[in-house]
Order: C-alpha cells, then sequence, then structure tokens
C-alpha cells in the first residue's frame, strides 16, 4: 500500500491584502539617479570583460538568488537587458515569487517568524496562481519562467514593470526558472502540480545549458546563490563541454564573478582546503575555482546586491566613477 499523504484541501488559504508585507515598491532603485558606487577594481574588470562578450556574440549570463529581487536591482537588471549586455537570466524559484508579487501587488514578503508560528506561512491565495500559470503554461510548451513572463505581461499586471519575467517575454530573452520540489512556499498550496513544476523547470535547465554552450569568451556571473547557482551551472557545464569535445572544441575561456556577503581574504583561484569551511561554499570552489582552471578566470566581489549590481550595471550602461 502506498504511504498516507499530506490532504491538502484541509489547509485554509488567506488573501494577500491580510498578510503584512516587508517589502513594497519603496525598495526599487531608480536607474535615472547616481547610485552609491563601490570602489573595487575587480568590478571593473568585469565591465570590460562583458563588453568583450557583447561584441563576440557569447553568452552572459547572470544567476542570482532571490535576494537580488528583494533588494529593488530590478530597474538595474531589465535596463541591462534592454542594453544586450546580459543575454540570459537565472532564478531560483523564490526570486521567481518575489518578481511575480511585484508586479501583481507591489509588494512582497512576509516575516517568516509571525506566519509560522500562526501556521499561515506561504499560505496566501494570489500567490498560489504562480501554479496555475505555470500549469497553463507549460502545457502548451513553455518553460516555467516563459510561462510566469508571459502570465505577467498578458494579464497587464499592475506593476508589470518591475517584472524581470515580463520584460525576459517580452524581449524573448530567456529568465529561467530553477526550482526543487518543497522549497518555495507556493508547493504547499493544492493547485500545484509537481509535474508540470518538474516539466517546466527541467525545460528551462535545458534552455540554461543551450546558453551555456555559448560560454566561450563570455561571462558567467553569480549574484548570492550559495547552492543553486553553482551547482545548475556545473552540470549545464559539463554537458556544454561534453558537444563541444565532440567537435574538437574548448569551452575554457571565459570569465566568472561571484558576488556575495563572505569575506575571503585569499586568493579564491585556488580551491580552499577540505579542513577549511568555507570549502562547503560552493560558488568558490566550484565558479571560482574548478570551472575555470583550463583558462578562464573567477573573480570574487564582496558587498550587498544593492550596491554591487546597481555599480556593475551603472558603469556598464556608460556612468563615470
Amino acid at each position: 500500500m502506498p504511504f498516507e499523504m499530506f490532504d491538502r484541501s484541509k489547509l485554509i488559504l488567506k488573501p494577500l491584502e491580510e498578510r503584512e508585507h516587508d517589502l513594497d515598491l519603496s525598495v526599487m532603485m531608480d536607474i535615472n539617479q547616481k547610485p552609491a558606487l563601490l570602489h573595487d577594481e575587480k568590478i571593473d574588470i568585469i565591465v570590460e570583460k562583458i563588453k568583450q562578450a557583447k561584441k563576440k556574440n557569447a553568452t552572459v549570463m547572470m544567476m542570482m538568488g532571490a535576494h537580488v529581487i528583494r533588494a529593488g536591482c530590478t530597474p538595474w537588471l531589465i535596463r541591462l537587458m534592454e542594453e544586450g549586455y546580459i543575454t540570459h537570466f537565472a532564478l531560483n524559484g523564490a526570486g521567481s515569487i518575489h518578481d511575480f508579487e511585484f508586479a501583481m501587488i507591489g509588494a512582497t514578503t512576509e516575516s517568516v517568524a509571525k506566519y509560522i508560528s500562526e501556521g499561515q506561512f506561504g499560505l496566501w491565495k494570489e500567490s498560489g496562481f504562480i501554479n496555475d500559470y505555470v500549469n497553463e503554461g507549460v502545457s502548451n510548451g513553455l518553460g516555467y519562467g516563459e510561462a510566469l513572463g508571459k502570465a505577467i505581461e498578458e494579464n497587464n499586471f499592475k506593476y508589470k514593470k518591475y517584472s524581470l519575467l515580463a520584460a525576459g517575454y517580452r524581449m524573448q530573452i530567456p529568465v529561467t526558472v530553477h526550482v526543487g520540489i518543497g522549497l518555495d512556499f507556493i508547493h504547499q498550496h493544492a493547485n500545484c502540480d509537481g509535474g508540470a513544476i518538474g516539466l517546466g523547470s527541467y525545460r528551462d535547465f535545458l534552455i540554461y545549458a543551450k546558453s551555456i554552450q555559448n560560454l566561450e569568451n563570455g561571462v558567467f556571473l553569480n549574484f548570492g546563490s550559495a547552492v543553486t547557482g553553482p551547482e545548475v551551472y556545473l552540470k549545464a557545464l559539463s554537458m556544454a563541454r561534453n558537444t563541444a569535445h565532440q567537435k574538437n572544441e574548448k569551452i575554457a575561456h571565459f570569465t566568472t564573478a561571484v558576488f556575495d556577503l563572505l569575506e575571503i581574504e585569499q586568493n579564491t583561484n585556488d580551491t580552499p582546503k577540505k579542513s577549511d569551511p568555507r570549502y562547503y561554499f560552493r560558488p568558490w570552489k566550484t565558479i571560482l575555482a574548478r570551472t575555470v582552471a583550463d583558462g578562464g578566470h573567477g573573480y570574487y566581489i564582496q558587498g550587498t546586491h544593492d550596491l554591487t549590481v546597481s555599480t556593475m550595471a551603472y558603469q556598464l550602461l556608460g556612468g563615470s566613477k
């Protein structure tokens, strides 16, 4: 006999208007104003590498954790998309939820401490619409990210101008979403179809791997994704190199950069020893060391996302230091 499963029909979903939101559109950065700048020569190098990659039509991919969206960086990201500096954005599931909620109601984020105590964390009716839109889009052959971007754009969400997913759909630039089942609160909802989520996110993984096939002379950026970012990148790069080697080609000469909060003072191009707890900080050993060992170079930049994203974008778009 199969094991007994949780009955989701017993859950009570409340409307989002009853949720206390921790963030609203006031966090969105104004790209018409000069931002506070992080003075780090490594950012200058990365900016130049991105410009070179653009000239060579190579992939410039930006993978990010959800806090980049929460920090209000989306206006800068959309501008970089419009100007052709970033050719592929990749999010985790939480990032897509924050993007969706900002676009729909102009607010996002709840107090986990408050709502987990009440047994209400993540159980908000309108957020669960994501499941419906993904189900519909995937049934029509789309990946997870394009399905959500299409829904936000075509349903004219009130604040869609702040949606990276919608911008990607409009401009037909990939914004892929890489989901782990059970990691996102919309998986609690009764309308969640694990099969559709799995298929949609797997399609996004294959779209991602296709972009990685063009990474030679390109740039891979990872902002604040400690596990999903390096792990998805690692598998996609292996796939891309496998097919490249069959044609006597290489994917080796490219630049990687990790933007995060951890203090790292030593040379990040060497994998830390297993006795060093930072060995388990995957962005270091995977993105900055192992995968660029055959001809590329990795750079680590410490700083908050509002500071690092805006500094990089401002310089790429022609701003003075």
